[in-house]
């Protein structure tokens, strides 16, 4: 309150809540292993659609490749998803059968 308003009648000061600022749920987006796409378009994916440097693709490749499933990076839902698909739609487009998923943090 500042002097000039204190013990005025009528005038109160109005205190405000301090709001939370929550960050949005984040989705890991995972790449499933399958025996029939290349290792090559898998780093083409992780370079193109997840924006990986073309050492860190080849390290989630072959994560992917010797474990079944790897995780790409975890983005808010509407990213994840759009992310799902595009992976989708370039596999099929390619001819693969790659699939991809996502899951909360």
């Amino acid at each position: 309150m500042s002097a000039g308003t204190q013990g005025t009648p009528g005038v109160r000061a109005v205190e405000r809540a301090e709001s939370e600022t929550r960050l949005p749920r984040l989705y890991r987006v995972l790449l499933h292993n399958d025996d029939y796409t290349t290792m090559e378009f898998v780093v083409e994916v992780l370079e193109g659609i997840f924006g990986k440097s073309p050492a860190e693709a080849y390290r989630v490749m072959m994560h992917v490749h010797l474990n079944g499933i790897g995780a790409c990076g975890a983005y808010p839902h509407e990213i994840a998803e759009t992310k799902v698909a595009l992976v989708h739609e370039r596999a099929r487009g390619r001819g693969f059968p790659l699939r991809a998923s996502m899951e909360e943090e």
